[in-house]
């Protein structure tokens, strides 16, 4: 399995790994210096909506939260910034983007997130967490069923696994034979013994599922 998530609307390239942009699917991510100029554009925030998203999953100032598939950290930094006494690890399997993410964290003063290096089947937390978000990168993932069953062990009492990845209509991200329909993502959820707890319809290039066990 190759983690990757995607973000601009420009013409779709065939491309594996962990990152957030929009039209990447199955290449490296190696040059996190460049990768970020994509996945950090401020242009994104307009389809993306970062902030509504987080605000959606009404998070406690304390919460523990992985960022898996963080690439550059679009969503791992804001939720850093949001969470006043949390923690947020920013996790990816590519090196460069780990690196990157560590540099990131001392470069902006970032004491709440911890860059943590993946492997293709397993997280690798070092800790419990409140939160899961993968934000376009669950279509990366390859044995989704198992990915999840694994992930279970990372979760503490109540603890949800939020998914935002892109509709079968969106304009952008990955070719649409590569995208997952939301009620194969809530099969495959189910299948690991996990239950949909919220569906907030807030985006509208991709669709965003909140599971629960």
């Amino acid at each position: 399995m190759v983690l990757s998530l995607p973000v601009l609307s420009v013409p779709v390239m065939p491309v594996p790994a962990l990152a957030q942009s929009a039209h990447t699917h199955q290449h490296s991510f190696e040059g996190a210096e460049k990768w970020a100029q994509v996945f950090d554009d401020p242009e994104r925030d307009a389809w993306q909506r970062p902030h509504e998203v987080i605000a959606a999953l009404g998070l406690a100032p304390d919460a523990v939260v992985a960022d898996i598939g963080a690439g550059t950290g679009y969503f791992s930094v804001r939720l850093a910034h949001f969470l006043p006494r949390g923690h947020v690890y920013a996790v990816d399997t590519e090196p460069d983007m780990v690196k990157y993410l560590q540099e990131r964290a001392q470069r902006e003063k970032l004491a709440r997130m911890t860059a943590v290096a993946a492997a293709a089947d397993d997280p690798r937390l070092p800790e419990k967490v409140d939160l899961v978000l993968m934000v376009d990168v669950f279509h990366h993932i390859e044995d989704r069923p198992q990915y999840l069953k694994r992930l279970r062990s990372y979760l503490r009492p109540h603890a949800r696994v939020a998914v935002v990845d892109f509709n079968q209509a969106s304009r952008m991200g990955p070719p649409p034979a590569a995208r997952i329909a939301p009620e194969r993502v809530r099969s495959d959820f189910e299948q690991a013994g996990y239950k949909l707890l919220q569906r907030p319809d807030i985006l509208k290039e991709q669709y965003f599922m909140v599971f629960g066990l």
